[in-house]
């Protein structure tokens, strides 16, 4: 999302380069830089202007070390006013009560149904939230059929009335039936329009009264860049609600909606959506978003992605299977589907530090997998249990039954052996004395087989008159000739 930020902030920050200290003329001249930049993401005037101001202010009165260049302090300060400008700190989500009720607004397309199932699913697995969704779009087409659809793909219970076109009779009852069912949560989905209007205001208003939530969330795509600001600061006068959610963060928005709602509304932004999977929302953190932006990556939300799908039990039995050189196609693809849990491949590189700007240009296929997936559920179940059986004919009815090429099949299989013999090596590396004590009782066997006089078990020659080796380490494997 931030890409062409990112790329602008950067040559911004070349004014510096060279620089010995920092002055007024060349932190005016950077600024100058970093406000267009700004400005070209779709960042409110007033933010952009105060956000400059605040950085000048502090450049200036701060002294340069002479370890530290210049270039690197600004980059130091615009990620601290950039993490400060949306929010600080991540926000927590309000979750206590006998049911806590989640009231969400925004307007039509925003993505609050489909938002509704990501946070139930998210607040089940993670906090063990039992979640009830109630269906209180009365106005959209096929709204309370897609939040049912949605409710069975996650597993969790939907409440609706379709005869019913009172949206707040439908909340009460909601919150009625989750305490009959003994839920403790209630997300409500509300009717959008596609503006602001009196009509809409009022009975969203009229829902807020009567339910009385713990949390009202303002739910906004982040592809509409400035009016997003706007709609934001109409809904928090009439709703006063607790939170934002930025929608569609994987599109090509360019970001100011994020770098603005938070200081025109002074309301955190809580949850980002990232995707269309129902895994695709992430937890707002202001601190890794700056760091997303100067092109820093984000490691903590990396390994964050990779605990969700660790199961240590799961761990252990591999690392024992690894150990025994018995790693096979089945573990291979219940590590292919792990990683494809964790979300788009190149979403998952660019939160490496240094990757996100070598990749930019790439387009990596989320369907990278699939000619592997082909070629190994195209194998019989003796097969991925025991590669070393995959002979010619075999290989050759694979690459049929997959749609793939010979080559393509060998070169997998080949990888996979490397792979199953780097993973051992790995395993085995965790004890270095082992290791070495194993390597020199493989060299002592090895001279001792070749004819070498008397090695001893670190390698060297015990007879320093030896013609062979004349007493050196490691001696050339070649039959004792005699010697004294």
């Amino acid at each position: 999302m931030f890409e062409n930020l990112s790329e602008k902030l950067e040559r911004s920050f070349k004014v510096l380069k060279g620089e010995g200290r920092i002055t007024e003329i060349n932190v005016a001249e950077t600024l100058k830089e970093v406000r267009k930049a700004l400005l070209d993401a779709d960042v409110n005037y007033k933010v952009a202007k105060q956000f400059t101001d605040t950085v000048k202010e502090k450049a200036l009165g701060m002294n340069v070390l002479t370890a530290v260049k210049p270039g690197q302090l600004m980059v130091k300060i615009v990620h601290d006013e950039l993490a400060e400008l949306m929010g600080g700190k991540a926000a927590d989500i309000e979750t206590n009560g006998a049911p806590a009720i989640i009231l969400m607004a925004g307007l039509q397309g925003s993505g609050k149904t489909t938002f509704s199932g990501k946070l139930a699913q998210m607040l089940r697995s993670k906090r063990a939230k039992r979640p009830l969704l109630a269906a209180c779009d009365v106005y959209r087409p096929a709204a309370v059929e897609q939040l049912r659809v949605l409710g069975e793909q996650i597993g969790v219970p939907v409440y609706a009335e379709p005869d019913c076109k009172n949206p707040v009779q439908i909340a009460e009852n909601a919150i009625k039936e989750a305490r009959r069912q003994n839920l403790d949560l209630v997300i409500i989905d509300t009717a959008g329009r596609l503006a602001v209007d009196e009509e809409m205001m009022n009975e969203i208003e009229r829902l807020k009264k009567a339910i009385r939530p713990q949390e009202i969330l303002f739910v906004v795509d982040a592809m509409t860049g400035q009016d997003a600001v706007n709609t934001a600061k109409a809904f928090n006068d009439r709703l006063d609600f607790t939170g934002v959610v930025l929608t569609k963060l994987d599109g090509d928005t360019r970001g100011g909606a994020a770098l603005s709602i938070r200081t025109v509304v002074d309301k955190p932004i809580k949850f980002v959506g990232t995707g269309e999977k129902m895994e695709a929302l992430d937890v707002f953190h202001p601190e890794r978003m700056a760091d997303r932006i100067l092109g820093m990556g984000d490691i903590v939300s990396l390994v964050e992605r990779a605990q969700e799908q660790y199961d240590e039990n799961e761990a252990r039995r591999l690392q024992k299977k690894i150990a025994k050189n018995q790693f096979d196609f089945n573990d291979f693809i219940a590590q292919i589907q792990q990683v494809k849990k964790m979300g788009n491949l190149k979403d998952l590189a660019s939160m490496i530090p240094g990757v996100g700007k070598a990749i930019k240009d790439i387009d990596i296929d989320d369907d990278a997998f699939k000619s592997v997936e082909a070629i190994i559920q195209s194998m019989t179940p003796h097969e991925r249990s025991h590669p070393e059986v995959l002979n010619s004919s075999r290989r050759q009815r694979i690459a049929k039954g997959s749609g793939t090429s010979i080559q393509e099949v060998n070169r997998l299989i080949k990888q996979f052996d490397d792979m199953r013999k780097m993973m051992r090596m790995m395993t085995q590396s965790k004890n270095p004395a082992r290791m070495m004590n194993h390597s020199n009782a493989n060299k002592y066997d090895s001279y001792r087989r070749k004819g070498c006089c008397r090695p001893n078990k670190t390698g060297n020659c015990r007879r320093s008159g030896c013609h062979t080796c004349s007493g050196r380490k490691n001696p050339p494997p070649r039959r004792h000739t005699g010697g004294t």
